[in-house]
């Protein structure tokens, strides 16, 4: 009972990405608004090393129909931000959240006729 174990030094790089509450809110914003407008059922968040991860099931036992990725590591080059559509393919990547998400609120803007 007398021995202590030292707490790990860290290297500086944190042992998980995550979102920031504001990025959070922002995806969950629109999350609400699709599952209102009957696109989206169900989400995931996948939090790990390298990139956290937000996914957008249509029904639960399918493959995400997007992706949101944040990739720190990216952020000098192509930008932290990735729209992953369902087949893997890069939609969208950037700097920015809003133009990341753009094509996916998109969806959500209908013609209203007089």
């Amino acid at each position: 009972m007398n021995n202590v174990t030292p707490f790990p030094a860290g290297s500086g790089r944190p042992n998980q990405i995550g979102f920031e509450r504001q990025e959070l809110q922002r995806i969950m914003n629109l999350y609400g608004r699709m599952v209102s407008a009957g696109h989206w059922r169900d989400y995931a968040i996948d939090l790990g090393r390298d990139a956290a991860i937000f996914s957008a099931f249509r029904r639960a036992a399918e493959r995400p129909e997007y992706r949101i990725e944040k990739r720190p590591a990216l952020r000098q080059r192509q930008g932290m931000w990735a729209l992953i559509g369902e087949a893997g393919a890069v939609l969208k990547r950037g700097q920015d959240l809003a133009g990341v998400l753009a094509p996916v609120e998109r969806k959500l803007l209908r013609i209203v006729e007089e």
